[in-house]
């Protein structure tokens, strides 16, 4: 037998071998296929048997809010209870729920809350579905790949929430899109979304792509072509899982010109989407009156903003710092916002430390969890009102700081520049700025303008923001809505 003839030969004896090993594996794979189908099915069946018995149990429908941080202060709270109280107000016959992983605090303690910081009062209690595992979508507990931990973690804790009461109707209202197919597809439920800001975006592929340091992309990141190529590959996978989840939503709201270009372009679903702009308390500020400040001897610089770290407080002191540096006297920067967790707290011990560092600890106040009440008495005594964070989704602070006649500064990008800060009746509203020279730059000009001046744009600011009132939201929420809610009246 020739050479060629003997490696044939054992080819064919591989070949043969190798089948014998996969045809077992090949129907092993097959059985482990079926298995899991059928265990979906099964899960699938029983908790759509646990909703069918509630619901004939109750006698009426459940809308579901998914909120785990429904206790914090910031402008996605606004929107969970001014959705709710628009909800309860049309609909009468319908419960409503809030799966929250705040364990500290009871349900009532929760609706005062949102009495004391946003003025609302919804028209009947709401049930509270408490979850024990929230630390599953806390940042810190994924210091890499973070993005993907968090959304990972968040089907975790859908999974607990969707096993502790199954809706009829379930809303994200806090961008854990990753929950959508989960309640969906076990749960049998429609499914709605109220999108802030989506967990990726175009903007940050190009901030990885160029290479460019952010508070999300270190320098040691940025400064590697490797590193930078690899997280580049990580986020366009991520954006392709992300709008998979997306794209199971009936019915999507975003909250801005900004956010709906890049919900389009990731969740692909344009018939569904729709903006809602978010509700800001423009009515509650209107009783703050507009005078011409000419004789005020201390200006005050008022910001309002949760303590995360893409708010960039930093770049507020450090403008602050280079303003005082021309001007000694008459300014103080009050720093108003929200801290979520341990994380938030450690970040304004920071801050307050780099107040230390740049010898402007005096002229720097910190206000944490106010009450509404102080923070109108806040804004009463500011003249300007401050905005940092890069591509905010939309800025309420930046609405309220607004309808309350202060004189804007906000960030050139996201919503205050497409949606906000924008001319009224061909008269200006506010200012845009980018870097710490030029917020110092727009400070300046504003303290030196006369008094009429500033009152003008005062005036055009607080007529220009109407169209982001409650009424206005809970007009556009219903109404997109509607398609959702006539399933449960079916």
């Amino acid at each position: 037998m020739s050479a060629h003839d003997q490696l044939v030969l054992y080819l064919c004896e591989i070949t043969r071998l190798l089948w014998k090993l996969m045809l077992p594996l090949l129907l092993l794979c097959m059985l482990l296929v079926a298995v899991l189908v059928l265990l979906v099915l099964a899960v699938r069946h029983w908790l759509q048997s646990t909703r069918n018995a509630r619901r004939a149990r109750e006698g009426r429908p459940t809308v579901a809010f998914f909120h785990p941080y429904c206790n914090a202060g910031g402008g996605g709270e606004r929107v969970l209870w001014c959705a709710i109280r628009a909800l309860q107000n049309r609909y009468v016959d319908i419960n409503f729920v809030v799966y929250t992983g705040d364990l500290g605090v009871t349900g009532q303690q929760i609706l005062e809350g949102a009495r004391q910081r946003f003025n609302i009062v919804l028209p009947r209690p709401v049930r509270f579905v408490f979850l024990q595992h929230r630390v599953l979508v806390e940042p810190g507990l994924f210091p890499q790949f973070t993005l993907l931990g968090q959304s990972v973690g968040s089907v975790f804790l859908g999974w607990e929430a969707l096993t502790e009461l199954v809706p009829d109707l379930y809303i994200d209202s806090m961008g854990y899109a990753f929950t959508l197919p989960l309640f969906r597809y076990l749960g049998g439920c429609s499914v709605g979304s109220y999108v802030h800001y989506p967990t990726i975006s175009t903007d940050m592929l190009s901030v990885v792509r160029e290479r460019n340091p952010r508070f999300n992309n270190p320098d040691f990141i940025s400064n590697s072509l490797f590193l930078s190529a690899f997280k580049l590959v990580y986020y366009c996978l991520f954006a392709v899982l992300y709008g998979m989840a997306g794209s199971c939503s009936d019915v999507i709201m975003v909250n801005s010109s900004w956010t709906l270009d890049h919900i389009l372009s990731l969740w692909r679903s344009p018939n569904r989407t729709s903006v809602v702009y978010p509700p800001c308390d423009v009515s509650a500020f209107l009783d703050i009156p507009l005078e011409e400040d000419g004789d005020r001897k201390c200006h005050s610089i008022i910001s309002i903003g949760q303590f995360r770290p893409e708010k960039d407080h930093r770049l507020q002191i450090r403008a602050f710092k280079k303003v005082l540096d021309r001007r000694r006297e008459g300014l103080k920067l009050v720093l108003i916002g929200g801290c979520r967790n341990q994380e938030d707290e450690d970040r304004v011990l920071m801050l307050r430390g780099l107040c230390q560092e740049l010898g402007v600890a005096d002229r720097v106040e910190f206000k944490l969890n106010v009450s509404f009440e102080e923070l109108k008495r806040q804004m009463s005594e500011a003249t300007i009102g401050l905005h940092t964070m890069w591509n905010e989704h939309f800025g309420i602070g930046v609405v309220e700081c607004m309808a309350a006649g202060k004189v804007i500064v906000a960030h050139k990008s996201g919503g205050p520049k497409l949606d906000i800060v924008r001319p009224f009746d061909g008269g200006q509203t506010g200012f845009l700025a980018e870097d710490e020279d030029s917020y110092a730059g727009a400070i300046e000009k504003i303290l030196a303008l006369p008094p009429d001046s500033r009152l003008q744009i005062r005036h055009n600011a607080r007529q220009s923001v109407a169209r982001f009132s409650d009424q206005e939201f809970e007009a556009c929420f219903l109404e997109a809505m509607e398609p959702l809610m006539g399933t449960l009246e079916r």
